[in-house]
């Protein structure tokens, strides 16, 4: 659908993906709380956006494909997993700590349901405008 595929709604859409791999990511981290020589991953896309947006350059818009570009290409952010192997907390090497996860699993379900109603509520915004009410 045309209405869905602007880019506040594809960022939010990453966004939301990002969401759901952290919540995957932390809950590997606590399964694993006793496994040894586990190193603890995380997930890094705020910052990927943000250090994208700092350096954000002119660009562009391009209301046709056959359209050149012009400054860069946009590229979708995508979130990265990365593997914390510098630390370690326990005897058996492991570095994941219970405690900190469960706050950082918090802190993901907070963003998530803000995401969440962002989206509901643009949404309802279409659809009252698509309504003529």
């Amino acid at each position: 659908m045309f209405l869905l595929s602007k880019p506040g709604f594809q960022l939010m859409e990453r966004a939301l993906d990002a969401s759901a791999l952290r919540q995957k990511v932390i809950a590997n981290n606590v399964a694993n709380v006793d496994t040894p020589y586990f190193k603890r991953s995380d997930v890094r896309f705020e910052e990927l956006l943000q250090q994208e947006m700092n350096g954000a350059s002119l660009e562009g818009r391009r209301t046709d494909p056959r359209h050149f570009y012009i400054g860069r290409p946009a590229v979708p952010m995508e979130p990265k997993v990365v593997q914390d192997g510098s630390t370690s907390i326990n005897n058996n090497l492991n570095n994941v700590d219970v405690d900190y996860e469960m706050s950082l699993m918090a802190k993901n379900q907070l963003r998530y349901n803000v995401m969440i109603q962002q989206v509901n509520n643009d949404l309802k915004k279409i659809r009252t405008a698509i309504g003529g009410r």
